[in-house]
């Protein structure tokens, strides 16, 4: 019975002690995902911050660190207890054993509580191109593709049809070991916008590893002006079926006035310069010869019918002149 009491009082002056000292701190180079005390039970691993309470002894009350092997060990106690992959739960009933099967309490009633989950950082993601907030973050749970694009506030009305999601570009070096093969593979995904907002297709939600960056391209426009209702820029994706009789429809229409021949400008690949090409527009309109298709980054040019312009002006001068005026004034200007 005496040593029984001696152990006891041992175990208060040892645990005197160890309440003096601060937890021990994780090892360099990662990070700490902090909560409040207590934190949503999870499988606890090396590292994580626990709170154990042992009703009515004090000396085994304490706040300690999981060491690296995931064990941790209690005052009195011989041997350390395994605490990976235990949820706070069954560490209560491991602590409680542990105190019995060593014959230091008879029937131990123990509390565990997380206070804080260690968790290191994965590498950087970034969100960059056609949308709201591009950004570069880092996480320490599980990131979805549609999240990722959600944090940078989702992508704007001129994005492309496809998300480009590729390995970081990297300075030099490798990033942590569980993304080494994700960064150097090389290899760039392609997820069609539509169906990841959308839901349509499960798959489309990649799960990121980290060290991935996420471009969203803006789509490619053809650019309209001259004499159409509505100039402007038309938004065309890779392999659409652009012409230039969809791009006059798109315009609203011609305008009055607007000539019978068109041209598209045309940027050679490898060129600074962009080449001409004649477009018969009143034969295209009238479904009369055969419509021309339009690339990304085309410039279509409807020119004003300058002479037929300047004959209709004339014309409502001379509408006041009688009929024999207005005549010979047509005869002169169409000969």
């Amino acid at each position: 019975m005496n040593f029984r009491v001696g152990m006891l009082l041992l175990g208060a002056i040892t645990g005197a002690l160890w309440a003096q000292s601060e937890p021990a701190d994780p090892p360099a180079g990662t990070a700490i995902a902090r909560g409040t005390p207590i934190l949503p039970s999870q499988k606890i691993r090396p590292n994580d911050l626990v709170g154990i309470t042992v009703l009515s002894q004090p000396e085994l009350t304490r706040t300690l660190r999981v060491d690296p092997e995931g064990l941790i060990r209690l005052p009195l106690l011989q041997n350390k207890i395994k605490a990976d992959g235990l949820t706070p739960g069954q560490l209560e009933k491991a602590i409680a054993d542990a105190l019995k099967n060593e014959e230091i309490l008879v029937d131990p009633f123990v509390t565990v509580t997380v206070a804080e989950y260690y968790r290191p950082l994965r590498a950087a993601i970034s969100v960059v191109g056609a949308v709201r907030t591009p950004v570069t973050f880092q996480s320490v749970e599980t990131v979805t593709l549609l999240e990722a694009i959600t944090r940078a506030g989702g992508v704007l009305p001129e994005a492309g049809p496809d998300i480009l999601i590729g390995p970081a570009r990297q300075e030099g070096g490798d990033g942590p070991e569980n993304d080494r093969g994700a960064r150097n593979s090389g290899l760039v995904r392609r997820v069609r916008v539509k169906s990841l907002i959308d839901g349509t297709d499960p798959r489309a939600n990649l799960v990121l590893v980290g060290g991935e960056e996420i471009r969203v391209p803006e789509a490619g426009q053809v650019y309209v002006f001259g004499n159409v209702r509505k100039p402007g820029s038309l938004p065309v994706e890779d392999g659409s079926d652009a012409t230039v009789f969809k791009a006059i429809a798109l315009s609203e229409g011609l305008a009055p006035y607007a000539s019978k021949e068109a041209y598209i400008f045309r940027r050679e690949a490898g060129s600074s310069s962009r080449s001409e090409i004649a477009v018969d527009l009143r034969g295209i309109v009238d479904h009369k010869a055969p419509d021309i298709p339009l690339l990304a980054n085309d410039i279509l040019y409807v020119p004003d019918a300058t002479r037929r312009r300047n004959t209709i002006s004339t014309l409502k001068v001379l509408g006041g002149l009688g009929i024999v005026a207005v005549s010979a004034f047509i005869y002169l200007a169409l000969r």
